[in-house]
């Protein structure tokens, strides 16, 4: 272990290539606030591209409508099952919804492992469908062991993919939701451009075991906002900072020009994982950050999101040691097949790192691992490296939050923005330093507001019950309107007869 005598030896010695190290390797790493409130006045001009009719299927920010129109109002009430698909582990909850005070909301769940050959599925669709089949079997497992197969529960679906959508209410005469591509780990080919609704369905009757109804499909963003939204009303904004990153928050219906009607409110699903897809992002964009690129499933999209996510972080420090390594500036020049394997340092080991007080212990036990020999300034070196990229990520996501908390106070009309973001995701949860980087250069970005972040303690599960719950009071409402449209002219007739 490094002690304090120790370490400040080695930070002696570290200060004398600090600057080495940093104006070649790290420089463009570190981005001013001039340049984040640049890449906050992009990623605004893309939101409009998106929302605009004409500039939406060229945008590469999609904003994508949800046809979700209000957060949780307390009025939510019923037995519900919620499923949870988005990285490598796929969870189902059951969430009772009651008028308890004391607890109002009530869950049990359940994770499963998603195999990695369904995950990289490639080839015919029978092959990618194999995911919905995983999807209805472990459904099947739960409800078994919920003692609940008898029933046929309203289902919401949180589904963290890329989707287009006519409408939130169409799921219940089961379709609606398109696939427009995958993203973050998840290649299976074959259901791109088809109907998740559809796909489920058919899993599931194939077995004919159960029946479930599915009643709202939403995005982790959507659930994340519903989530936070039951806790703080005034939560308008959902953020995913884990494996993957988006967004979502509550527009101005006259500001939608996908959607008719111009009153009132609606939830849009940023997207923002594909800015920069369009070369926006270009000028910001380091040699690293292209190798990581060049070597994903998906080269040439999600690139913001290659950035900043957790997915790719530990990878981009591993590239960025490697070169180090090379060029003699580390582990006196020895690079070892272990360091040179693609994965061997992951976002976790990142978070453990920059620990302040076992950071360098840690830093010395995952080096070691890796062969390289560490002395005490490497170590302290890798802990500079593994800073600076994760404070960039914070940063590029304060500047493209930023950019929807201004639209919001411009679309309020308010001199000071008073809202809720509600974020979930594991690098937000686990990096010891990111949550107060993130806040802290957010309210330096858009510092007439006041900004609350609410951690999403039980995930986006809950979230698709609070939309499903939403779902059915409309249905209730639509079908009553239908049934006293009906009644209406017959009573009238008779009348007049």
């Amino acid at each position: 272990m490094i002690n304090s005598k120790r370490y400040k030896t080695a930070q002696a010695r570290l200060q004398k290539r600090d600057s080495r190290l940093i104006d070649k390797y790290l420089y463009s790493m570190r981005l001013s606030d001039e340049t984040l409130k640049d890449i906050m006045n992009r990623f605004r001009r893309e939101m409009e591209d998106g929302l605009g009719h004409g500039t939406n299927p060229t945008a590469t920010v999609k904003m994508l409508p949800t046809f979700v129109r209000s957060i949780p109002d307390g009025s939510e009430k019923g037995d519900f099952i919620a499923l949870d698909l988005g990285g490598s582990n796929f969870r189902i909850l059951r969430v009772k919804v009651t008028q308890d005070k004391k607890q109002p909301v009530q869950m049990e769940s359940q994770v499963y492992e998603t195999p990695d050959d369904i995950i990289h599925g490639s080839g015919t669709q029978v092959r990618a469908l194999e995911l919905f089949d995983h999807v209805a079997e472990c459904l099947g497992d739960f409800m078994e062991k919920q003692k609940i197969k008898d029933k046929k529960l309203p289902v919401g679906f949180t589904f963290s993919f890329p989707c287009a959508q006519s409408n939130v209410l169409e799921y219940a005469a089961k379709t609606g939701k398109i696939i427009l591509t995958w993203t973050k780990k998840f290649k299976a080919s074959g259901v791109e451009g088809t109907d998740v609704v559809k796909l489920l369905n058919k899993a599931i009757k194939k077995r004919g075991d159960y029946e479930a109804d599915i009643m709202a499909v939403v995005n982790d963003t959507v659930g994340t906002m519903m989530t936070c939204g039951f806790d703080d009303q005034r939560c308008e904004v959902g953020i995913i900072i884990g494996t993957g990153t988006n967004a979502c928050y509550m527009e101005e219906m006259r500001h939608i020009d996908q959607v008719e009607g111009d009153e009132g409110r609606m939830c849009i699903n940023t997207e923002w994982g594909a800015f920069g897809d369009d070369g926006s992002l270009e000028d910001l964009r380091t040699e690293f950050d292209r190798e990581i690129d060049r070597g994903s499933i998906n080269p040439g999209k999600q690139l913001f999101e290659k950035m900043a996510s957790g997915m790719y972080m530990g990878e981009l420090v591993r590239l960025i040691l490697v070169k180090m390594a090379k060029e003699g500036l580390l582990f006196e020049g020895r690079i070892t097949p272990e360091l040179l394997t693609k994965g061997k340092i992951e976002t976790k080991h990142v978070s453990a790192i920059e620990k302040t007080k076992e950071g360098l212990k840690k830093c010395m036990e995952i080096l070691t691992r890796l062969g390289v020999e560490p002395s005490d300034e490497d170590c302290l070196a890798v802990q500079h490296v593994c800073t600076i990229v994760s404070f960039r990520s914070a940063n590029l996501i304060a500047a493209t939050l930023g950019g929807i908390l201004s639209r919001l106070k411009e679309n309020k009309g308010v001199a000071r923005l008073r809202t809720t973001v509600g974020i979930d995701g594991s690098l937000y949860k686990m990096h010891p330093q990111y949550a107060r980087r993130l806040h802290k250069m957010v309210r330096r970005l858009v510092p007439d507001s006041d900004v609350r972040f609410l951690l999403s303690e039980s995930g986006s599960g809950k979230g698709a019950a609070m939309v499903t719950a939403w779902c059915l009071t409309c249905l209730k409402c639509m079908l009553l309107q239908k049934a006293f449209s009906f009644f209406l002219p017959r009573n009238r007739h008779f009348h007049e007869t």
